[in-house]
C-alpha cells in the first residue's frame, strides 16, 4: 500500500530536515585537513570536533527526553533547526581551536534534538502499514548526502576556502526550515495524551518497559558495530589496500547511490514482511562484506565494489531499525523516546569509534594492523542485532506493560 499525497508530502519534508542534519555532520571529517591548517590545528586533534558535536548531541538527546513531548512538533522543530542553522554559520566564523569545538557543541545541541523531532513527526503522521516506506524515504537522506553533501562540501571548499561549505549549509538549511514550517501542519495530536505526569513519571514510565529497553539495545549494538569500522575506511583502504587518495570520493559517490536505490525497496520490503527478516538479510550481508572487506580480502575483488555494498547494507538495515523503533513509543511519549534514541545512538557512535581506535596500530609503512580482530570483533557484535529485532517485534505486538496502564490511568 502506497504512501497517501498527505503523507508523502510529509515525509519528503522530513527527509529534507535530515538532508541538513546529516550533511551538517558529515562534511565536517573530509575538510579537517584543510580547517586544521587554515587554523593551526594539530591534525591528531581533528578527531575532537567531531567527538564535540556527537557528545553535545548525546547530552542534548537525554534533557530533551524529559521535555520534547511537551510542546508542539513543528514549534519544536522550528526551534531546533534555527539553532542548528546558526551554529553551523558560526563554524564558518571560527578562528581557532576553542571556538570551533565551541561551535560544533552548539550544532549537537540542536542538531540532536532536530533528529528526535523529525521522526516524531513521521511516526505520528503515517500508519503503521506504510511507515517502513516513509522510513525508507527519510532514511535515504543520509544517501543523498554521501552522494551530493560530502564530493560538494569539498568542492566548495577547493574553490572557496574551508569556511564556505559552512555557511552554505547553513543557507540550504534555512531554506529547508522555512518550507517546513510552511508546510507541515500543526504538530500537537500528542498532546491530547497530556493532562497529568510530569515529564520525570513519564520518563521513568518509559524506562519500566522490557520494549524500550529492547530497542535501545538493538540501537546500541546497531552504531557499535558500524562505528568500528567506517572511521577507519579511509585510512585502511589507503594505507592497506593501496587505493589513490584522488578516487576517494567515488566511494561516497558509488555508495551513496547504491544506497539511495536499496533504502525505498527496503522500505516497502519491511512494510511487507516485517523488520526482522530484513534485518537478518542486512547483517547477513554487511557481515559478510566486513570479512571480504577486513580479514579475508581476495585481490580479485575491486575496492570499488565491496565498500559500496558495504554503505549498501548498513542503508538497509538502518530502514529496517528504524521502522522497527517507530513502533516503541505511545503517541505522548515519541518525541522524548527519540530523543533518547539518538543520545545512545551518538553514544554509542562514539564509543565504537573509541574501542577500533583502541584495537588498531599504525605499522612502520603506515599501514594499519590489527584490522582483522576489529573486523572480528564487529560482526560478532553485529550479530546480535538480528535476534535483538525480533524480540523487538514480539514485545511491540504485545499489549502495553502494566506501569503504562497505571499512568494512563493517572492521566
Amino acid at each position: 500500500m502506497s504512501l497517501t499525497p498527505q503523507e508523502r508530502r510529509l515525509t519528503l519534508v522530513i527527509a529534507a530536515v535530515q538532508f541538513i542534519n546529516i550533511l551538517d555532520f558529515m562534511m565536517v571529517m573530509p575538510l579537517g585537513p584543510d580547517f586544521a591548517r587554515a587554523l593551526d590545528i594539530p591534525v591528531a586533534h581533528i578527531g575532537y570536533i567531531g567527538g564535540s558535536y556527537t557528545a553535545a548531541a548525546s547530552l542534548a538527546g537525554l534533557l530533551g527526553s524529559l521535555f520534547l513531548d511537551r510542546f508542539d512538533r513543528r514549534r519544536a522543530l522550528a526551534v531546533a533547526m534555527a539553532g542548528l542553522v546558526g551554529s553551523t554559520a558560526l563554524g564558518g566564523l571560527a578562528w581557532d581551536l576553542p571556538s570551533l569545538l565551541a561551535a560544533r557543541v552548539l550544532a549537537g545541541l540542536f542538531g540532536g534534538p532536530a533528529v528526535a523531532i523529525a521522526i516524531a513527526v513521521v511516526s505520528d503522521s503515517v500508519a503503521p502499514e506504510r511507515r517502513g516506506q516513509a522510513t525508507g524515504i527519510v532514511m535515504s537522506s543520509f544517501s543523498l548526502a554521501a552522494i551530493a553533501g560530502v564530493p560538494v562540501g569539498l568542492e566548495l571548499a577547493r574553490l572557496g576556502g574551508w569556511r564556505l561549505p559552512f555557511f552554505a549549509v547553513a543557507a540550504a538549511g534555512l531554506v529547508v526550515a522555512a518550507i517546513a514550517i510552511k508546510i507541515l501542519p500543526p504538530q500537537r495530536g500528542h498532546l491530547s495524551h497530556e493532562t497529568g505526569p510530569g515529564a520525570w513519571v513519564r520518563f521513568t514510565a518509559l524506562l519500566t518497559r522490557r520494549k524500550v529497553w529492547l530497542a535501545y539495545a538493538t540501537v546500541a549494538l546497531v552504531q557499535i558495530q558500524q562505528f568500528m569500522i567506517i572511521p577507519n575506511i579511509a585510512a585502511y583502504v589507503q594505507a592497506n589496500l593501496g587505493f589513490p587518495r584522488e578516487h576517494l570520493g567515488l566511494f561516497y559517490l558509488i555508495g551513496g547511490s547504491l544506497s539511495f536505490l536499496t533504502t525505498r525497496w527496503a522500505g516497502r520490503l519491511v512494510d511487507r514482511v516485517g523488520a526482522s527478516p530484513v534485518t537478518l538479510a542486512g547483517t547477513v550481508g554487511l557481515c559478510v562484506v566486513i570479512d571480504l572487506a577486513f580479514i579475508h580480502h581476495p585481490a580479485w575483488l575491486p575496492v570499488l565494489v565491496i565498500f559500496p555494498l558495504f554503505m549498501m547494507f548498513v542503508g538497509i538495515r538502518m530502514v529496517a531499525n528504524g521502522t522497527a523503533l517507530s513502533r516503541v513509543p505511545e503517541p505522548a511519549e515519541r518525541a522524548g523516546f527519540m530523543a533518547l534514541v539518538s543520545a545512545v545512538q551518538h553514544m554509542s557512535s562514539a564509543f565504537g569509534a573509541f574501542l577500533s581506535a583502541h584495537i588498531l596500530d599504525n605499522a612502520p609503512d603506515g599501514a594499519l594492523v590489527h584490522v582483522g580482530f576489529m573486523a572480528g570483533l564487529s560482526i560478532a557484535i553485529g550479530l546480535a542485532v538480528p535476534l535483538l529485532t525480533h524480540w523487538l517485534e514480539r514485545a511491540t505486538r504485545q499489549p502495553p506493560a502494566a506501569a503504562l496502564d497505571a499512568v494512563g490511568r493517572s492521566r
